[in-house]
């Protein structure tokens, strides 16, 4: 009799000690998830496009001139009068989001064709979105550098970076 009262007793011991056990440790589960940053709204973007640091490339920045942080897509889309498709990014990646806090700003480097190429076509414009929910803004040849068109050939885009120089360097070790 003594060896069940002493068996009931740890059982019973065991169970409480079950029970209470996901109760205490649920005070130190991990932290939950950050709060996702909300995408960003067209109207709070600028986004701009200028020369870029060689032949048949522009660079493209966005600011985000909201009062908030938000997210635009990681990978700027770029497209081309006329053409079907967009620039590809470089490395090869898939969406995500880059958080923009207000007034900061986020560039990329765009390659529309390789220095030297004679293929492809001449278009008269690009556009660039943040976003590819967003309609983007055109920017005319000249605007970009390129004053007798925009020669597209397997055209790439960098994905959004903190800096120009670091835009440029991504898109040198992508093309290189």
């Amino acid at each position: 009799m003594r060896l069940r009262t002493a068996l009931t007793a740890a059982v019973t011991a065991a169970a409480a000690a079950a029970l209470t056990a996901p109760a205490a440790s649920a005070t130190t589960a991990a932290p939950a998830p950050a709060r996702a940053t909300a995408p960003c709204q067209e109207k709070d973007l600028r986004i701009s496009a200028g020369p870029g640091a060689g032949q048949n490339t522009a660079r493209i920045s966005v600011v985000n001139k909201g009062g908030r942080a938000c997210a635009v897509d990681r990978i700027p889309t770029i497209t081309f009068r006329g053409l079907d498709g967009s620039a590809q990014p470089v490395p090869p990646a898939t969406s995500g989001p880059y958080v923009l806090s207000p007034g900061e700003h986020g560039y990329a480097a765009v390659r529309t064709a390789a220095p030297g190429t004679t293929e492809g076509h001449v278009v008269r414009s690009l556009s660039v979105a943040a976003d590819p929910a967003h309609y983007g803004v055109t920017f005319g040849a000249a605007a970009v550098g390129m004053a007798d068109g925009i020669r597209v050939w397997e055209p790439v885009t960098t994905l959004w970076h903190a800096s120009r120089g670091a835009a440029d360097r991504a898109l040198a070790a992508g093309t290189g």
